[in-house]
């Protein structure tokens, strides 16, 4: 957790300014370290030795970054990929490269967990290119890797399946935080608030369908990777790859286990709301019952004309009673037999 908020902080305090669209980076040595490098360096590296490998990390809505991209002899319909707003997650092979778009969960302050971002990339073999809007916590994840020298990755083949794992490995936290609350709502009692709980699973529902929304097409991009990479893109790197498919695979059945738990919970809570319903109308209902024949019987003796019998009888009042307390007996006695009571 505290790695993730020294991500966040470092990610956010970046100033990639219209000269320096760089957030950072790195030039790998290909044993699982490596250095700073600045942007004008960047901009005109060439590896001096086999198995270095740069890596720089770009605010793509900042100037120079499309130049840079087109210094780099990408094509137009690529470079508006990787810098405009078309962020649904694909990946394709063109020539000795690997493009791809890919989504992670949003986890800055106030974000929703169905709020995912975007970041594109771009790679050929020597050189890899990432390009983000807002602030991403995964590529700092893995530049610190890199930077404590933890057995970082070596190439850009395990580069991308670094990023990709730890991004899918982030998606994972939000899903357990949703199967928790869920936990949470089931051993609850339905009784004490049911609207405050029907208003959590909706909003539990809406993340899950969010999630797998962005999640799905996640996976297909995955799976393309794997699929269509070109040759630097070695065989344990799609190994690798294969690994987070089928962990994003898993990811996507807890949502719809999630999902359906979700439904289960807010159906039970309805029928609870509508069996209490039921039995308060069914009760209403029984008591309008009994009194309809006691209305009756009191209206008919009060209206307003002559020939009311006990009008001059003292103990008229006292009888009246009596009949009305037989009539509920009676009442009360039918409805036990025809078991309405």
């Amino acid at each position: 957790m505290e790695d993730d908020l020294e991500d966040l902080q470092l990610e956010s305090a970046d100033d990639c300014s219209d000269e320096n669209p760089m957030l950072f980076g790195r030039i790998l040595d290909g044993n699982g370290a490596g250095r700073s490098i600045s942007w004008e360096e960047a901009k005109v590296w060439k590896p001096e030795r086999s198995g270095e490998v740069l890596w720089v990390h770009l605010c793509r809505n900042r100037p120079g970054v499309d130049g840079w991209l087109q210094q780099l002899e990408i094509p137009e319909p690529t470079r508006e990929l990787l810098t405009g707003e078309r962020t649904r997650p694909r990946a394709f092979r063109e020539g000795n490269t690997l493009v791809a778009t890919l989504r992670g969960i949003n986890f800055n302050p106030g974000a929703e967990p169905e709020d995912m971002l975007s970041m594109q990339l771009w790679c050929d073999g020597e050189r890899l290119v990432t390009l983000r809007k807002m602030p991403l916590q995964t590529p700092r994840h893995v530049l610190r890797m890199i930077d404590r020298r933890e057995a970082g990755p070596s190439d850009c083949g395990a580069l991308i399946t670094e990023l990709t794992e730890a991004m899918i490995t982030r998606m994972n936290r939000s899903i357990v935080d949703m199967n928790e609350h869920i936990d949470e709502l089931e051993d609850r009692d339905p009784e004490d608030d049911p609207e405050g709980m029907l208003e959590k699973i909706a909003t539990i529902r809406r993340n899950c369908l969010g999630l797998k929304r962005h999640m799905g097409p996640m996976h297909e991009a995955l799976e393309a990777i794997s699929r269509n990479a070109p040759a630097w893109f070695e065989d344990h790197d799609r190994r690798e790859i294969a690994e987070s498919i089928d962990r994003l695979r898993r990811y996507l059945e807890d949502l719809d286990i999630s999902k359906e738990s979700a439904v289960v919970l807010m159906d039970d809570i309805r029928g609870r709301s509508i069996a209490r319903n039921e039995q308060t109308n069914y009760m209403l209902t029984i008591v309008a019952a009994i009194f309809l024949p006691l209305g009756f019987l009191t209206g008919l003796l009060g209206i307003n004309v002559g020939g009311i019998p006990g009008t001059e009888n003292p103990d008229a009042f006292w009888i009246v009673v009596a009949l009305c307390a037989t009539v509920i007996a009676l009442q009360l006695a039918l409805f036990w037999r025809w078991k309405w009571l």
